[in-house]
């Protein structure tokens, strides 16, 4: 595999990417107009309540095709939650989930890739620290796309990638009971990931 190739395959991570240089290394940099965190929570156990966060920012670099030089640092701004309606988003931002004025981060950082059993399919397992705890977490990647060439001669590339985490485990607890049975909000996140990141010349 090449080295652009092996490269493109983190890009997915996404969620600020920020590694350390490396010799022979390809560095590539999140196109934060272009990418896309979004999640999606259970409501009341009969719908779902969509949202995304509009700051992502990242980096990834990797040594030739060497999967342990691999190093992606992943950050979003949680004050940047965008569900739709001002008045859960304020919720959302307070101390009763993500208390943003406390942690304005949400941090994801690579240990190890692994192939996944087919063509451009991978498991990248991190550390994702959120609201002030740190999990073992893996994202389902797809991917790269690419590389292609834009029309200002820039080279792309993107990919896709999926988790589910329990907001419980980073200390999101709050919840009311409803009476026929279930909680107001779900405790699984499922969160989707469209990445679309510019190569460093």
């Amino acid at each position: 595999m090449s080295t652009n190739r092996f490269s493109l395959v983190l890009v997915v991570l996404g969620l600020t990417l920020a590694a350390p240089a490396v010799a022979s290394a390809d560095t590539w940099k999140i196109d934060p107009v272009h990418s896309t965190v979004e999640f999606t929570v259970r409501h009341m156990t009969i719908s779902s309540v969509r949202g995304q966060f509009d700051k992502v920012a990242g980096t990834i670099t990797a040594k030739d095709n060497d999967p342990s030089s691999v190093s992606i640092e992943a950050t979003i701004d949680t004050a940047s939650i965008d569900t739709r309606s001002s008045d859960r988003d304020a919720d959302l931002k307070s101390v009763n989930f993500l208390d943003v004025a406390k942690y304005p981060t949400m941090i994801f950082k690579s240990k190890k890739i692994e192939a996944a059993g087919g063509p451009g399919k991978w498991k990248v397992i991190g550390d994702l620290t959120l609201h002030g705890i740190t999990r073992e977490v893996t994202l389902d990647v797809e991917g790269p796309r690419g590389p292609i060439k834009d029309p200002w001669g820039n080279t792309r590339a993107g990919a896709f990638a999926t988790t589910t985490v329990s907001r419980k485990a980073f200390g999101l607890t709050w919840n009311k009971m409803i009476e026929t049975g279930g909680a107001v909000v779900g405790d699984a996140v499922s969160v989707t990931i469209n990445v679309e990141a510019v190569k460093q010349k």
